[in-house]
């Protein structure tokens, strides 16, 4: 009896190298349109949840420092639904707090505590003496130091080209907004940025 193979038989893929290499795309293709497109529609991913601002200028010049120096490296900003950590952090995290975050800071690789609930939880000083020299108030802590920041000014020549360029993907910042950030950062060192972009964390979900 002949043997029937079909016309996309297992062994036909198996060998060719370029037809399981298309075939590989087609399905990573498929999966990824089925799980990603439909959150562009889905308000709960694209709104932002009731008390979320977009960032001042202050605050997103912390937040640059915050990405410039690797601080996503080693500590998240997703709280996940999970009793261990709502206990430890507080309310899990919402897609709608994170719509004016352009990169989210969200991802589960922790070295530090995650930080999406930190605002507010310790003074302007703690974080000053924290941020220049972590052993100061946590002796066991092995987070670098970062005392430069306390002499290094803000660049108040970026920040509104800065802000207009988050505008263009929906940042719903005002042309006064825009043409007022220059002088709102005028004078501020990256760590007092710093500290206003750790403040201002987790603070619109209660």
């Amino acid at each position: 009896m002949a043997k029937q193979t079909s016309g996309l038989s297992h062994e036909k893929i198996e060998t060719n190298n370029f037809l399981m290499i298309v075939l590989i795309l087609v399905v990573l293709l498929a999966g990824g349109m089925v799980e990603i497109v439909p959150l562009f529609f889905q308000k709960s991913t694209t709104q932002p949840i009731k008390g979320v601002e977009p960032y001042t200028p202050l605050q997103l010049a912390g937040r640059d420092v915050y990405i410039r120096e690797g601080c996503y490296n080693c500590h998240s900003q997703m709280i996940r639904p999970f009793r261990a950590e709502t206990l430890r952090y507080g309310h899990y995290s919402v897609a709608g707090e994170s719509v004016y975050d352009h990169p989210f800071q969200w991802g589960s690789k922790r070295t530090g505590p995650d930080l999406a609930r930190v605002g507010g939880k310790y003074s302007d000083e703690w974080h000053r003496i924290h941020l220049i020299n972590p052993r100061d108030v946590v002796p066991e802590s092995n987070m670098p130091a970062y005392p430069w920041l306390a002499t290094t000014p803000v660049n108040d020549g970026t920040i509104a080209a800065h802000m207009g360029a988050l505008r263009k993907v929906g940042v719903p910042y005002t042309d006064a907004q825009i043409a007022g950030a220059a002088a709102e950062v005028k004078g501020k060192t990256e760590l007092e940025a710093t500290i206003a972009y750790l403040q201002v964390l987790g603070l619109a979900l209660k």
